[in-house]
C-alpha cells in the first residue's frame, strides 16, 4: 500500500472460515504510520464483503500482504511468493491448494513500478495502482494491464493556452517546481503556447523550501538561536561540551568556544592567549625614525627663520613680503612639530587636537602662499596707469586672504570637534594576535572636509602661481610657488590610497610621513633658494 507494501488479492470459491482469515506474510510489514493506515481501510473493506453473503455469494475475498523494502530484489521476491503456491517460489509451478490471483494492488515509486509491471504483464495480471506513476500515461503501450486509481494528473495545458488568448495575453512568464514534472509542465506548454503565437519571456524554476531552509532562523528549547550559513551549514558559534574519561574513572570537563576579544586561541587551540597591545611608540625603530625627522626639520625650519630674520633689510627678503615669509616660515615649523602629536600611546587630549591643529597649520601655510602671489599679481596690475589696483596694494589684502581662508578651515575644525569629537579606541579584529590602540575621528565625513579643504586651497595656489609664473619682476616666486604645490598635491593625493589601505601603527605613520613630506617640499622650493642667495650669493642679493 504505502512505499514500502503492496497487496494480493485473491478470490476462492466456498472456503471454510478459517480461510476468510487473513494471510500476513511478513510479520514487520507495519513499518510505518502512514503504511497502517493505508492498510486499514483496506482490511475493513475485505471484511465487509466477506461478511455481506449478498454482495459475492459463494465467493470469499482474501489477501497477502508483502514488504519490498524499497528494494528492487526483495520486490522479485516477493513477486516470486506470490506466483508460487509452494514451499519454493517456482513460477508455474502448482501444487497444493489452488487460489486464484485476481490483482495486485500497491503504491510504489517509479523504479519498482516498472519491476512488479514486468513480471504480472507475463501472466496478464491486474496491477492496481492509487498513486502517480508518470510512466503510466507516457507509456502506455508497456503497461497494459496497468490501473491507476488516481485521475489524471496532467495540467489542462489546453485550457490554460485558451484562457491566455481570452485575455490576449501574448507575452507570458513560467514558473514550475525544481524537478522532472515541472520541466515536463513548461516544456509542454512553451510547445503548445507558441503553436498559438504566444512567446514565452521569462521561464524559472521555484526552488521550493532550499531558499527558506538556506535562511532558516529560529531559537532552541533553551532560547539559543539557531541559524545557517548560505550552503545550509550550522553556524559553529556555540559552546560544546566535550567529556574524557580520565583513568580513575571520573569525568573531566572540556569547555571549547570563542576566545574574548582581548585574547586569541594559541596554535594548538587549546588555551587563549593575550593579545599584544600595538601602537606608534617613540622606543620602536620606526616612530624613533619618524621623532628624529620631525625634530630635525623643526630645527631647519628653525635656523632658516633665524637667517631671514637677520637678513631681513635685504632686498630679497623685503621683495617677497617678510610678514607673510615669517607667517609660512612659522606654519611650517608647527607643521612639523605636530606630527610628534601622532607619536605615542593615544590619549583623550592628542586624539582630539592632533587633527584639528594639523589641519589648522596647512591651511595657515597654504593661504600664505596664496597671499603671496595674489599680491605678486595685484602688484603689477598696479603699475598700469590709471589702474583700480593701486588701492589694493599694502598689507591689508594679504592680511585678509590669510584670515578668511584659514578662518574657514578654523570653522571646519570646530564644528568637527563639537559634534563628532575624536576619541582614543580599540580594533581587536583587524589583526588576530594584536590589539591596535588608535584615535577614532568621530567622523570620517569631517576628516575628508578638511583634507578636501586644503587640497582646494592647494589647486586654487596651484591655478594662480601658475598663471603668474611669467610676470617680471627680479625676486617673482611664481615659479618656486608652483613648483611646491606640485609637491604638495602629490603627496597628498598618494595619501588618500596609502591610508586607506593601512592599519594601526602604520596608518599613522603614513601620515607623519605625508605631513613631513609635504612640509619639507614648501620649506625647500620657497626658502632654500632665497637661503642659498642671502648666504652664497650676496652679490645678486640687490635691488637691481
Amino acid at each position: 500500500m504505502a512505499n514500502e507494501d503492496f497487496l494480493s488479492n485473491s478470490c476462492h470459491n466456498a472456503v471454510t472460515v478459517e480461510h476468510k482469515l487473513p494471510k500476513i506474510c511478513t510479520p514487520r510489514f507495519l513499518t510505518s504510520e502512514k503504511t497502517f493506515y493505508h492498510i486499514l481501510p483496506f482490511l475493513l473493506a475485505v471484511h465487509e464483503v466477506n461478511q455481506n453473503s449478498r454482495l459475492l455469494p459463494n465467493i470469499t475475498l482474501g489477501y497477502n500482504i508483502y514488504q519490498n523494502f524499497v528494494n528492487a530484489r526483495m520486490t522479485y521476491e516477493a513477486m516470486l511468493d506470490v506466483l508460487s503456491t509452494g514451499q519454493e517460489n517456482i513460477p508455474n509451478y502448482r501444487c497444493g491448494r489452488q487460489k486464484n490471483l485476481l490483482a495486485i494492488l500497491e503504491e510504489m515509486n517509479s523504479e519498482l513500478f516498472d519491476h512488479i509491471s514486468n513480471v504480472l504483464s507475463i501472466y496478464k495480471i491486474p496491477q492496481i495502482n492509487y498513486s502517480v506513476i508518470n510512466q503510466m500515461a507516457e507509456q502506455n503501450h508497456r503497461f497494459t494491464f496497468s490501473y491507476r486509481m488516481t485521475p489524471n494528473q496532467e495540467p489542462p495545458y489546453s485550457a490554460i493556452v485558451q484562457l491566455l488568448l481570452q485575455f490576449q495575453w501574448t507575452w507570458i512568464g513560467l514558473l514550475s517546481q525544481d524537478n522532472e514534472r515541472g520541466e515536463k509542465f513548461k516544456r509542454r506548454l512553451e510547445v503548445l503556447a507558441l503553436k498559438n503565437g504566444i512567446c514565452t519571456v521569462i521561464s524559472g524554476t521555484v526552488p521550493e523550501l532550499h531558499t527558506f531552509l538556506r535562511n532558516f532562523q529560529n531559537q532552541n528549547n533553551s532560547r539559543d538561536g539557531i541559524s545557517f550559513d548560505e550552503n545550509g551549514v550550522p553556524v559553529g558559534d556555540f559552546d560544546i561540551m566535550h567529556w574524557t574519561s580520565v583513568r580513575n574513572k571520573s569525568d573531566e570537563g572540556v569547555k571549547i568556544g570563542s576566545c574574548p576579544d582581548d585574547q586569541y586561541s594559541n596554535k594548538k587551540r587549546d588555551q587563549c592567549v593575550p593579545k599584544s597591545v600595538t601602537f606608534l611608540s617613540y622606543e620602536e625603530s620606526l616612530g624613533l625614525i619618524l621623532t628624529f625627522l620631525a625634530i630635525a626639520l623643526s630645527l631647519t625650519t628653525a635656523f632658516i627663520l633665524g637667517i631671514f630674520i637677520k637678513h631681513q633689510e635685504t632686498p630679497i627678503v623685503k621683495a617677497n613680503n617678510r610678514e607673510l615669509t615669517y607667517v609660512l616660515g612659522v606654519s611650517l615649523l608647527f607643521s612639523f612639530l605636530t606630527s610628534l602629536l601622532f607619536i605615542g600611546r593615544p590619549m583623550k587630549m592628542t586624539c582630539l587636537f592632533r587633527q584639528t591643529i594639523f589641519s589648522i597649520v596647512f591651511s595657515v601655510a597654504v593661504s600664505s602662499l596664496l597671499a603671496k602671489t595674489v599680491m605678486v599679481v595685484v602688484a603689477f596690475l598696479a603699475t598700469k596707469p590709471g589702474s583700480m589696483m593701486r588701492k589694493w596694494l599694502g598689507k591689508g589684502l594679504a592680511h585678509s586672504i590669510v584670515l578668511s581662508c584659514s578662518g574657514i578651515q578654523v570653522g571646519i575644525c570646530m564644528t568637527w570637534m563639537g559634534i563628532f569629537p575624536s576619541f582614543p579606541d580599540s580594533d581587536f579584529h583587524s589583526q588576530p594576535e594584536h590589539i591596535l590602540l588608535q584615535c577614532n575621528e568621530g567622523s570620517v565625513t569631517m576628516f575628508y572636509t578638511a583634507l578636501g579643504y586644503m587640497g582646494f586651497l592647494a589647486a586654487i595656489c596651484f591655478l594662480v602661481t601658475f598663471l603668474a609664473r611669467n610676470l617680471p619682476g627680479t625676486f617673482n616666486e611664481a615659479k618656486l610657488i608652483t613648483f611646491s604645490m606640485l609637491v604638495f598635491c602629490s603627496v597628498w593625493i598618494s595619501f588618500v590610497p596609502s591610508y586607506l589601505s593601512t592599519k594601526g601603527k602604520y596608518m599613522v605613520a603614513v601620515q607623519i610621513f605625508s605631513i613631513l613630506a609635504s612640509s619639507l617640499g614648501l620649506l625647500g622650493c620657497i626658502f632654500v633658494p632665497k637661503c642659498y642667495i642671502i648666504t652664497l650669493r650676496p652679490d645678486i642679493n640687490t635691488k637691481e
